[in-house]
């Protein structure tokens, strides 16, 4: 049999291949999926594409912290060149199980900030995702400094207002932060980009699914008209 309509790839972006039923998750109030997260990460990526910013898929996030060997791990991490980073964002997913593809039931954020040796969990529900943040935290630590970095939740992260959001939330805090940066940010290690989250994702996220909609389909009818 052939694909279903919903499997029909519509674009490749990147290191991504999008499909129809990302299309649909877009269009209706669903989780986001890995490839959601994954394009729009990539995006970001190409927008801010300083070679001191690392925005991490998805996949590469999950398995640095379950992998289950430290060796491999080692050799899966080195050509990331971690440490060359100033800004590091992973997605944090609650999915423990490495069997399940694309398994979980929340998304949040971490940052690295190097200026800082900090790392920052952005969670938009109660901070249900802090044990998820705190392993790849402890997992990715060593990689990044010499483990000495500290970690810290932030309090202040918007929160979302249903149990479907959070995968947006991730990517509009993910947005700002990587806009903080790239104007220059602020050396107070303190405050460092928590004002400019909390005074701007509320509004981002009520229109950044359209906008992501919007600029796959600019991307898919760049790509026929070539």
């Amino acid at each position: 049999m052939g694909n279903t309509s919903g499997d029909v790839k519509i674009l490749s972006y990147e290191d991504v291949v999008l499909r129809r039923s990302d299309l649909d998750i877009l269009n209706g109030p669903n989780f986001l999926n890995d490839r959601v997260i994954e394009f729009y990460l990539s995006f970001l990526s190409t927008v801010h594409s300083s070679p001191t910013i690392s925005l991490i898929p998805p996949s590469i996030a999950f398995w640095i912290s379950n992998c289950p060997d430290t060796e491999h791990l080692k050799d899966f991490v080195k050509p990331l060149n971690l440490r060359d980073k100033d800004l590091l964002i992973f997605p944090v997913n609650d999915n423990t199980n490495v069997e399940v593809a694309e398994g979980g039931l929340h998304w949040s954020l971490l940052v690295y900030y190097k200026e800082a040796n900090t790392f920052v969990h952005h969670d938009s529900f109660m901070g249900v995702n802090k044990w998820s943040a705190k392993d790849l935290y402890k997992a990715v630590s060593p990689f990044v400094s010499n483990g000495d970095a500290s970690y810290k939740e932030c309090t202040d992260t918007p929160q979302q207002k249903n149990g479907y959001d959070c995968g947006v939330f991730l990517l509009a805090i993910a947005r700002v932060i990587c806009e903080w940066f790239s104007a220059g940010g602020m050396k107070n290690r303190d405050e460092l980009w928590f004002t400019n989250v909390k005074e701007t994702v509320p509004d981002l996220v009520n229109h950044l699914r359209e906008e992501i909609l919007g600029l796959i389909k600019r991307l898919m009818s760049e790509g026929a008209s070539k």
